[in-house]
C-alpha cells in the first residue's frame, strides 16, 4: 500500500482525535447542539480512519486456499463500511439533535468558547486537508478532480479528504449558526445548523458509497493499461492472429488479475507458444508492476465466439425463466 496513504490517514486520525475531545468539552461546557453535532462528526471520522487502516492492514495479507487472489478488496469493503458509518452515525445523530434543539431549544452559554474550539478546529483541518488535497493532487495528475475521484482505485486517499472538506463546511456551518444564534436571540438556529451539518454529511456518506460500491464490485483496469497491454501484444502479431478477449480487475489499488484470451498461429508448436506467453507476461508485469497475476489461454476465434454465444443463450434462458 502507498506511504502517502498512510501518512494521509494518520494526520487525519491525529487531528480529528485532538479535535473531537476539544468539541465535546466546549459542547458540555456551552450546550451548543451545533458544537455537539461537530463533535460527533469529529469522533466518527476518527473512527472511520481506524477502520481504514484497518482495511489496509487485512487487504496485505498473502493469498491463500481460501482467497487464492489475496485479501485487496478487503480494504473497499471497509471503505464500504466508512460510507455507511458517516450516514447512520454522523449525520443522523446531528439532524436528531438538530430537530430536538428546535423543539426544545436553550441558550448557549460562553459563545466565545466556540468561537475558539472552532476556529482551532479550522486550523486543524485545514492542515489535514492539506495534506489529502497533495497526496491526491500527485495521484490524480493532469486530470479533473471528479473525474480522478471516478477512476482512482485508492479508496484511502479520497475517502480522507471528502471527509475532511464536509469537516471544513460543518465547522464553517456550526460558526455561523451559533453566531447567528447569539446575535437575533433565535435560539433555534444553533438546531438549525447542527441539522444542515447531518445534510453535509448524508451529501458526503452518498458520494462515498457510490464510489467505492464500484470499486466492491469490481472495475478493470484504467483504459491507458489495457492499451498498453494490447500494443504489448501487438508486438508479438508475427505469432498471434488476434486477441479474443481481454479482462481485468482490481483486487486492490495494486493488485490487478488480467486474463487474455489469444489466437495463435496454428503452425506454432507447443513449446514456442509457451516461450510466447512467458514473454508476455513477463513484458506485461514489467511495464505494469500492479498487474500481479496473467492467466492467458489460447484459444481459435471460432470456438472463442461458439462459447461466448452458448454463455450468451443460457444466460437469455436464465432471464426468460
Amino acid at each position: 500500500m502507498a506511504t502517502g496513504s498512510k501518512k494521509v490517514i494518520y494526520a487525519a486520525l491525529a487531528g480529528n482525535a485532538l479535535i473531537a475531545v476539544t468539541k465535546f468539552a466546549a459542547a458540555l461546557y456551552t450546550g451548543s447542539s451545533a458544537m455537539l453535532s461537530e463533535g460527533i462528526h469529529s469522533l466518527v471520522d476518527t473512527g472511520n480512519q481506524g477502520l481504514l487502516l484497518y482495511g489496509m492492514h487485512r487487504a496485505r495479507r498473502p493469498a491463500d486456499d481460501n482467497h487464492p487472489f489475496g485479501y485487496g478488496p478487503e480494504l473497499y469493503f471497509w471503505s464500504f463500511v466508512v460510507a455507511i458509518l458517516i450516514f447512520a452515525v454522523g449525520s443522523g445523530v446531528s439532524i436528531y439533535e438538530g430537530i430536538h434543539k428546535i423543539q426544545d431549544p436553550h441558550p448557549v452559554t460562553s459563545p466565545v468558547v466556540n468561537y475558539v474550539v472552532l476556529a482551532a478546529a479550522m486550523i486543524f483541518e485545514g492542515v489535514a486537508w492539506y495534506i489529502a488535497f497533495k497526496e491526491f493532487s500527485v495521484q490524480r495528475g493532469t486530470r479533473g478532480i471528479v473525474q480522478a475521484v471516478r477512476e482512482s482505485k485508492d479508496p484511502t486517499v479520497f475517502t480522507v479528504l471528502f471527509e475532511d472538506t464536509a469537516a471544513m463546511l460543518g465547522l464553517v456551518v456550526a460558526f455561523a449558526g451559533i453566531l447567528a444564534a447569539q446575535l437575533t436571540g433565535a435560539i433555534w438556529l444553533d438546531g438549525a445548523a447542527s441539522i444542515v451539518i447531518g445534510l453535509i454529511l448524508a451529501g458526503t456518506a452518498v458520494a462515498l458509497a457510490i464510489e467505492t460500491k464500484s470499486l466492491l464490485i469490481g472495475e478493470s483496469a484504467s483504459v491507458e493499461m489495457v492499451a498498453g497491454i494490447r500494443q504489448i501484444i501487438a508486438d508479438h502479431g508475427n505469432r498471434i492472429s488476434s486477441i479474443n478477449e481481454l479482462r481485468s480487475l482490481h483486487n486492490g489499488p495494486h493488485d490487478i488479475l488480467l486474463a487474455i484470451s489469444l489466437d495463435f498461429r496454428d503452425d506454432i508448436a507447443a513449446g514456442e507458444l509457451e516461450e510466447i506467453v512467458y514473454a508476455l507476461e513477463r513484458a506485461i508485469k514489467h511495464q505494469f508492476p500492479s498487474v500481479r497475476r496473467v492467466f492467458i489461454e489460447a484459444q481459435s476465434v471460432y470456438r472463442h465466439a461458439q462459447i461466448v454465444g452458448e454463455e450468451a443463450a443460457l444466460e437469455n434462458e436464465g432471464k426468460a425463466g
